[in-house]
């Protein structure tokens, strides 16, 4: 029986970026739940504010929605995942492999806005753009789609908000898998 000797995080060879498409897969499953977080919070602000029309209060609902998330976000990735990641087998490590602090979970938020402040800001400029909501759409489509193709050039295919949080997306085994995998090789 030969034990593996212990390795450090920063220098385990286990901690693999997932592929591009694992990472979009779970940031759509994220998406998908996140409906359920921003519905829960705005029929919360609603009753705990007395709103009775969509656009009473739109700002400091919007406040309350970009907190929350950001609540929801960092209490997840300082236990290592959301569950749309642990479902992919996705965890959230800083640079050197160990977990996130509360401060590089706050800054990995922040520049995650990324992905959607460019087209979002380019469309303020303009007045009329609810009367281009396909146009707006395409837009934000095509620009979530080159910032994830643009991680496929950053050094570890990592994001750039990654990159520039200090954090990275590491691919982790189910333990059956690994174990089985693991006992086929002894063979």
């Amino acid at each position: 029986m030969s034990t593996k000797p212990p390795t450090s995080p920063a220098t385990d060879t286990s901690l693999i970026t997932p592929g591009l498409g694992r990472r979009m897969a779970c940031w759509m499953y994220e998406g998908i739940l996140l409906f359920g977080v921003i519905f829960l919070g705005g029929f919360l602000f609603s009753v705990a504010t007395g709103t009775r029309h969509a656009l009473e209060n739109r700002h400091w609902q919007q406040l309350f929605m970009f907190l929350l998330l950001g609540l929801y976000f960092v209490f997840f990735w300082i236990k290592g995942h959301t569950l749309a990641m642990k479902t992919w087998h996705i965890r959230m490590l800083d640079k050197t492999g160990r977990p996130l602090t509360l401060g590089r979970a706050c800054l990995r938020y922040v520049l995650g806005w990324i992905w959607f402040l460019p087209p979002l800001l380019l469309l303020s400029f303009s007045s009329h753009w609810t009367e281009h909501l396909g146009l707006a759409t395409l837009l934000l489509v095509c620009w979530v789609i080159f910032w994830a193709l643009l991680s496929l050039l950053m050094p570890g295919r990592q994001f750039v908000h990654d990159l520039l949080a200090g954090t990275r997306l590491v691919y982790r085994k189910p333990a059956a898998r690994a174990e089985r995998e693991r006992k086929w090789w002894q063979l």
